[in-house]
């Protein structure tokens, strides 16, 4: 049966291209985005050359406040915003107004109302691709971006590729070779030439950090006379059309930008980078880097200093050359505590523009529960929790925050409530006793001895549909021991529970009484030396769906199985490929396909230029039981996951708008950049043009 299902994943072009076609409305899939539900993000732009006063110049806010923006450029003539919006749930490419850079900071907030009209959508609206890092050409008309439009040849292969859309026309051109992904795109100067940062035929080796990429650039108008013009690179940018600059993490640690010289045939083609220099010298993260004509001598990039937790825009001066570089703060003195992500200088070089979180002060908390754009027939929806699952007649869902248990009422009415304050994960709901949620409270990512217990909580609020108070909870421990026992999901009877433990030395998978729990009786389901987890039992009560590496134990790679309750029919449904990670399984109401969560479609940007995510090739897909059918129903550079399936079919209309996150703006940068003071490399004393000031390193 593994080899059938293999044998399925080899024809993943063909699968994906055919996705199941239902007439009939399919339920409801709701998952999670690690902290995507908290970015808030807005497009802004501060003046790129130092101000001489005092008091830091006003900050400008290019987008409207709606959704969430971010990954912005200048067009060619500074006058317009190019950016990413992820608004009418859909991911699309916008062109709004930018105001003239000589706009006086007393006109801040009306060019802020001036610029709230709607922006405009720049490409048809696709259900199933990933749109990112935009750029125009010089008249207008062609359009060079990153889409997911296209499965990859193989499992674990990433979909991102360069397209150029003539935009009179709506004709695309990938500009990327069949079966090679390409990030980060820069369009040149003269627009002729597009650079990217790519693994190229190598593909993508698992990196959750620094890509292993390489600088490429090609033409612009149909993507021929491809080149490899720079070796272990990434995030380029063009200062001119001989100019490039790009990150890399080199040996000492630390993210550097370098500049690359490229020489230039008689005929005008790009022939070879004749020097490669590093300008930023170790002791702090420097990445993202950004170069306009406007401003030569100037790159703007985003770093992270020792002492501080964020992440900040700075503006390089290097006239006098790398090793008497100056440095210009630019966002630190605005917004000394938020995050700034991806500079972009305007081809004037007059401004630096960026993204961040508007903070909580400028517009409401996002959605709790927040509806996407679907390619299938399912309703699907993104919540601001982990391990969401509805109640069997879906007019509730439970979820956790890592810490906390919470239920609230799907259409949004009543707002949040806490059952648990302690970590608690997974959810799922008892088919048969109204109100009874399953859990396991205890660490999660823990070892097989870890004091870990399943956990039966009732609501006590039959009546009430989910407005009863804390005192009527009830919470009933059902394992003995404590042996990293998770994961519970019941019988469709109402009689059993099947669940992982660690008691045995190895985490497989068990089956108990649902209501009393191991003392009502308890047998072993899978035995071996090897991880079984995230079961899920199916509503026809014929399958028990589980994550599994008994196919390489403890080497990382997880594969989605199945087994029959009686432990007979083992069959493996989908796998990734050797190295691969699909994990947390669940039934589709008919019991025919699944949810689940998988790097299958690898990464889709680098993940440096993200807020932090522990695992960013993570999507969403579905799958027929028999292995075919699959389908990617998301599509972004986030970390999706723990996903469930309802019967119910929600629409936007059905979830108020009153329910709304727990915050904005909590969420962490990437923890590979954090740095502790005890183990800091040798002082390097940076020259600042504001006082000269040093700043150790």
């Amino acid at each position: 049966m593994a080899r059938r299902a293999d044998l399925h994943l080899a024809a993943l072009v063909v699968l994906l291209a055919a996705a199941p076609a239902l007439s009939a409305a399919a339920g409801t899939i709701v998952f999670t985005t690690l902290g995507r539900t908290r970015y808030a993000f807005d497009v802004y732009a501060l003046p790129l050359a130092p101000s001489l006063s005092a008091s830091p110049a006003p900050e400008l806010r290019l987008t409207d406040g709606a959704s969430v923006n971010y990954n912005g450029n200048f067009a060619p003539s500074s006058a317009a915003l190019l950016f990413v919006s992820e608004r009418n749930g859909s991911l699309n490419v916008y062109l709004t107004p930018a105001p003239p850079s000589s706009s006086s900071a007393s006109r801040r907030e009306a060019l802020e109302e001036e610029n709230s009209a709607p922006p405009t959508p720049l490409l048809p609206w696709d259900p199933v691709a990933l749109r990112d890092r935009p750029a125009l050409t010089r008249d207008g008309s062609r359009l060079v971006y990153v889409s997911t439009a296209a499965p990859a040849p193989a499992p674990r292969r990433s979909w991102a590729a360069v397209y150029a859309t003539h935009l009179p026309s709506g004709r695309a051109t990938r500009l990327t070779p069949p079966g090679v992904a390409d990030f980060s795109p820069a369009l040149s100067p003269s627009g002729d030439w597009t650079a990217a940062a790519s693994p190229g035929e190598a593909g993508w080796a698992g990196e959750v950090q620094d890509l292993r990429t390489d600088v490429y650039v090609f033409r612009t108008d149909d993507g021929s006379r491809r080149k490899l013009l720079v070796k272990d690179g990434g995030w380029p940018c063009w200062a001119d059309d001989a100019t490039l600059f790009f990150h890399r993490r080199d040996s000492d640690g630390w993210y550097g930008v370098y500049r690359a010289k490229i020489e230039v045939s008689d005929d005008g083609l790009l022939a070879a980078a004749s020097s490669v220099e590093r300008v930023t010298p170790p002791g702090f993260h420097a990445f993202t880097p950004a170069a306009s004509p406007g401003a030569p001598g100037l790159v703007a990039v985003a770093t992270r200093r020792p002492g501080s937790d964020y992440r900040h825009i700075e503006v390089i001066d290097l006239t006098s050359g790398a090793n008497n570089a100056a440095y210009f703060e630019v966002t630190r003195p605005v917004a000394p505590r938020a995050h700034h992500f991806n500079p972009f200088v305007s081809p004037d070089g007059a401004r630096v523009g960026y993204h961040r979180c508007r903070g909580s002060g400028n517009g409401d908390s996002p959605l709790l529960l927040e509806s996407l754009k679907s390619p299938a027939p399912e309703s699907l929806f993104r919540i601001d929790g982990s391990y969401p699952s509805f109640s069997p007649d879906g007019k509730r869902i439970a979820f956790v925050g890592l810490p906390g248990l919470y239920v609230v009422n799907s259409d949004g009415s009543g707002g949040r409530r806490k059952i648990f304050s302690g970590n608690a994960f997974p959810t799922s709901w008892d088919w048969k006793r109204k109100g009874v949620i399953y859990t396991s409270i205890g660490p999660d990512f823990a070892s097989e001895g870890t004091e870990v217990d399943v956990v039966a909580v009732s609501l006590g609020d039959e009546d009430d549909g989910g407005g009863g108070g804390v005192s009527q909870i009830s919470i009933k421990k059902l394992t003995i021991g404590g042996e990293n026992n998770a994961f519970p999901s019941p019988s469709p009877d109402g009689k059993w529970l099947v669940f992982r433990s660690g008691r045995s030395g190895h985490k497989n998978l068990y089956i108990m009484d649902a209501e009393d729990g191991e003392a009502g009786g308890i047998r072993r389901l899978t035995d071996g030396p090897w991880t079984d987890t995230m079961c899920n039992w199916s509503p026809d009560g014929e399958w028990i769906a589980f994550a599994s590496d008994r196919h390489n134990p403890g080497g990382g790679s997880f594969a989605i199985y199945m087994i029959h309750p009686n432990g007979t029919g083992l069959r493996r449904v989908v796998h990734s490929a050797d190295g691969g990670r699909t994990n947390h399984p669940w039934f589709s109401p008919d019991s025919k396909r699944m949810v689940f969560t998988s790097d299958l479609a690898a990464v889709s940007a680098e993940p440096i230029s993200n807020p932090h995510h522990y695992q960013p090739y993570g999507e969403i897909f579905t799958i027929n039981i028999d292995g075919s059918g699959l389908q990617r129903l998301t599509h972004n550079s986030f970390e999706d996951g723990t996903p469930s399936w309802t019967a119910q079919f929600l629409e936007p209309r059905d979830v108020g708008e009153t329910l709304r996150a727990s915050g904005s703006c909590e969420f962490q940068d990437c923890h590979w950049l954090s740095i502790e003071d005890d183990a800091q490399p040798a002082h390097y004393g940076l020259r600042y043009a504001h006082g000269n000031k040093k700043i150790g390193c």
